[in-house]
């Protein structure tokens, strides 16, 4: 049975209401019944002088690649004072937030570690990670009392940390206590309503600064054949990035290698536990269908929600003004629901034809780290369901209270082995 997200029970009466909505518990719960509601303002709402809010697919295409639109970098958060907190001072050092020319330097730096040659060499770091995560799972079913387990907790975070600690060379003994200060930065994404709401963000990223100076030093010292050795090498070589850009581009490989792949495996897996006629589908050998699978899954329920951009100049948008300094919230989700692009856009559906998810971006900005984010998916979870054909929700999957970047807190699951 298709799955749909309508359980609105109250109407939203305007974009203010229905904004405030979004950032309750309830709201990042499922937020796609009051992105509904939004629609029946328009594809662009303005929210007063200091914000616009865009929801159309063609609208948000424009913004991501107008040049105009500026990703928002240190010299805005210096006027926010966020940038007095680590979390952004790091931030602000990688090429996610910062414009020209900085943006394109760090960009050159970086791309070959993501180049299609990289990712297809990095599939059976994958394929290991996930055949180790099954094994371990099967364990833990076969020590215990056959109660649910936690998937998320003991696989859809811990292929991607593996798979991106062995590119950087991080010990396996220190891989799994990463994970939750990782998951702790990606709180500074949602709108700050306080400084204190930064602590977590804030801490987290203290430790994985910490952690990744220390192993700039050590590679520096005795390198090996590992990305930080070879980016220690390259920068040190050209001077193509300072020593604190250095390590903020690997916090943030390591943040965008291990966070979103982990929420895409659990809105995967869900999808295809709730669909099951395409997922008993989804096998090591059924590349279409997974990859069809996982674009619909971007499409229907994408781990990042919302970018944010900072208008350079007064700009006139599709009859609308939005004003020098004022901020457009883009609301990829709803875009990826648009009407006008997608026909029934709350059915998933994987036979979608020029199925084109704005889930990572679009334009200069473009997730550098897409194809890996998907190569790890792609790979884990025909593993997981082959290895568990019986593998059922427990109970419905909890989500983080966040909605920029959303994912599952807990997912749990039954394997049926038993």
């Amino acid at each position: 049975m298709p799955v749909t997200d309508r359980q609105l029970t109250e109407p939203v009466m305007g974009p203010a209401e229905a904004l405030s909505e979004l950032f309750t518990p309830a709201g990042k719960h499922n937020p796609y019944p009051l992105y509904d509601a939004l629609w029946e303002l328009g594809p662009v709402i303005p929210l007063g002088p200091s914000g616009t809010l865009v929801l159309g697919y063609d609208e948000i295409c424009t913004a991501l690649r107008d040049p105009r639109f500026l990703v928002t970098d240190a010299a805005v958060h210096r006027t926010t004072g966020m940038i007095d907190h680590s979390s952004w001072q790091c931030f602000t050092k990688i090429m996610m937030f910062s414009n020209s020319p900085d943006h394109e330097r760090m960009r050159r730096f970086a791309a070959w570690a993501y180049s299609p040659r990289q990712i297809t060499e990095r599939r059976q770091l994958a394929a290991r990670a996930a055949e180790r995560w099954t094994t371990h799972l099967a364990t833990l079913d076969a020590d215990g009392d056959g109660g649910p387990i936690d998937l998320v907790e003991t696989f859809a975070t811990r292929v991607p940390i593996w798979v991106t600690g062995d590119l950087l060379g991080i010990p396996e003994a220190d891989r799994l206590e990463l994970r939750t200060a990782i998951t702790a930065t990606t709180t500074a994404f949602e709108p700050v309503f306080d400084p204190d709401e930064l602590r977590p963000a804030d801490a987290g990223m203290d430790v994985l600064v910490d952690y990744l100076d220390d192993l700039v030093r050590e590679r520096r010292r005795r390198p090996g054949d590992d990305l930080v050795s070879t980016m220690v090498r390259d920068r040190d070589a050209d001077g193509a990035l300072s020593e604190e850009e250095l390590v903020a581009s690997l916090v943030m490989f390591l943040i965008a290698g291990v966070q979103s792949p982990s929420d895409l495996i659990g809105n995967t897996v869900r999808l295809a536990l709730t669909n099951p006629s395409e997922g008993r589908g989804l096998t090591a050998d059924a590349d279409d269908l997974v990859s069809a699978f996982i674009t619909e899954t971007l499409r229907f329920d994408p781990p990042n929600h919302v970018l944010t951009r900072s208008a350079e100049t007064d700009i006139d948008f599709y009859g609308h003004r939005i004003a020098a300094g004022s901020r457009a919230l883009l609301v990829l989700a709803a875009a990826n629901r648009d009407p006008r692009q997608f026909a029934d856009p709350a059915r998933f559906d994987v036979t979608r034809k020029d199925n084109r998810p704005l889930s990572f971006g679009l334009g200069p900005h473009y997730c550098l780290g897409a194809a890996f984010a998907r190569m790890q998916v792609e790979v884990a979870v025909p593993v997981l369901l082959s290895r568990f054909p019986h593998l059922s929700l427990a109970a419905p999957p909890t989500y983080r209270d966040q909605l920029v970047t959303r994912g599952f807190a807990r997912m749990e699951v039954t394997l049926g082995t038993t």
